[in-house]
């Protein structure tokens, strides 16, 4: 923008003539950082400046105006607040002494703003090994020690938590396989026991059979002997244990006997506790049956074969050979003959075998008769009896609990 000048004032825009003028270093004072001066003195020399508080601007199309800087209004082009104007020409030249006067042309052309690009990204420099994160800690990836990221402490639980429960699986497993093996075998040995028992108590029978038995009633020793039952008969109670002596005294209760079409009405026991006891049968024993009236009418004896001086017979040797029926019948006073007492031809008339269909648990067998006594007939019975569990469950034939039963009646 052109600024007015004064007549007769020289040219400003022009330098003077080397001999009468100074540099532009000595007339003007510095430019400060802005490219604009602030305050300028007075071209007299009079060292007050003619224009206070104000400043020269640049406008936004690059133009320089001028703003009061006590009120910050704006001016005009002549450096006035609008609407003023100077009063002379020497007002006007005091105003712009001291002052560079620019032409339009002189104003430079207002210069593009550099354009700020963004920096290129360059790739971080590697950090050295162990070094820590350089990113917020709450985003820092922990590492091992081999350079891995670090298993969260949940899944190293349930890794473990996994293992343990694979080992425990393992184990009960092998716990189970154990157990089902060992059972097996337990029931194979179990098997094989008994069956071997079963041989062992079918060999030993056999082995005292009639062909191979050595004379098994001298091994034995007889302690006890037969009362006399026959005589028994017609007696009461009191009278019956009088003459039986060895010992003999009523044990437990009478036994009331109520059957239809039977004479016994009553039924007692005796110990004979004076004779030696069996450890398998006990003591010797009398049976008496009392009729209504109080009298014996029937007189039994019971012992083990052991104390009546036979040994380990065979259940058929006993019979046959040893003839024990006969023998036992003719102390209690019934004479029968040798061979009138005889087995069933068929061992399964009088033998009972385990579940398994081989071992022999019991054998037993019932025989009875008649005879005459004093002329008087009489009749008999008898029982022979072998139980064998005892002997099955310890494996030894020695445990055959053997019994005999005889019985007359009158």
């Amino acid at each position: 923008m052109a600024k007015k000048q004064a007549p007769g004032s020289p040219d400003r825009s022009q330098s003077a003539p080397d001999g009468n003028a100074m540099g532009l270093t000595e007339a003007f004072p510095p430019v400060s950082s802005d490219g604009f001066t602030t305050v300028m003195a007075a071209v007299d020399g009079s060292g007050e400046s003619s224009v206070e508080g104000e400043e020269i601007v640049a406008g936004s199309e690059g133009v320089l105006e001028e703003v009061d800087l006590a009120d910050g209004a704006p001016l005009d082009d002549e450096g006035l607040p609008a609407g003023e104007s100077f009063g002379d020409e020497e007002a006007f030249d005091d105003f712009y002494a001291g002052r560079p006067l620019h032409d339009e042309r002189d104003i430079p052309e207002a210069k593009p703003l550099a354009v700020i690009s963004e920096p290129a990204v360059t790739k971080p420099a590697p950090k050295a090994k162990g070094a820590g994160p350089r990113h917020g800690r709450h985003a820092s990836v922990p590492a091992e020690k081999d350079g891995k990221p670090a298993v969260p402490e949940y899944m190293r639980k349930s890794r473990r938590m996994r293992r343990i429960l694979i080992v425990v699986i393992l184990l009960l497993i092998v716990l189970l396989g154990a157990m089902f093996y060992f059972g097996y075998q337990m029931l194979k040995t179990s098997d094989s026991t008994a069956v071997q028992q079963a041989q062992n108590a079918e060999q030993q029978v056999d082995a005292i059979g009639t062909d191979d038995a050595t004379d098994a009633a001298n091994e034995a020793v007889k302690t006890t002997t037969v009362p006399d039952l026959v005589s028994l008969l017609g007696l009461t109670q009191d009278e019956a244990v009088a003459l039986l002596q060895h010992g003999a005294q009523v044990t437990g209760e009478p036994r009331a006997v109520n059957e239809e079409g039977n004479p016994i009405k009553t039924e007692l026991r005796v110990a004979l506790t004076a004779e030696p006891a069996d450890s398998r049968t006990g003591t010797p024993t009398v049976f008496l049956g009392l009729n209504k009236k109080g009298k014996i009418i029937q007189a039994g004896y019971s012992t083990s074969t052991a104390s009546l001086g036979y040994g380990a017979l065979s259940f058929a040797d006993a019979v046959r050979t040893e003839h024990v029926i006969e023998k036992t019948l003719a102390e209690a006073g019934v004479t029968v003959a040798d061979g009138d007492v005889a087995l069933p031809e068929d061992s399964a008339a009088y033998t009972t075998y385990d579940t398994d269909g081989k071992t022999i648990t019991k054998e037993y067998c019932s025989f009875s008769g008649s005879s005459e006594v004093d002329g008087a007939p009489h009749t008999w019975s008898a029982v022979l009896s072998y139980d064998y569990s005892m002997a099955n469950a310890s494996g030894n034939l020695a445990d055959t609990v053997r019994t005999i039963f005889v019985y007359v009646n009158s």
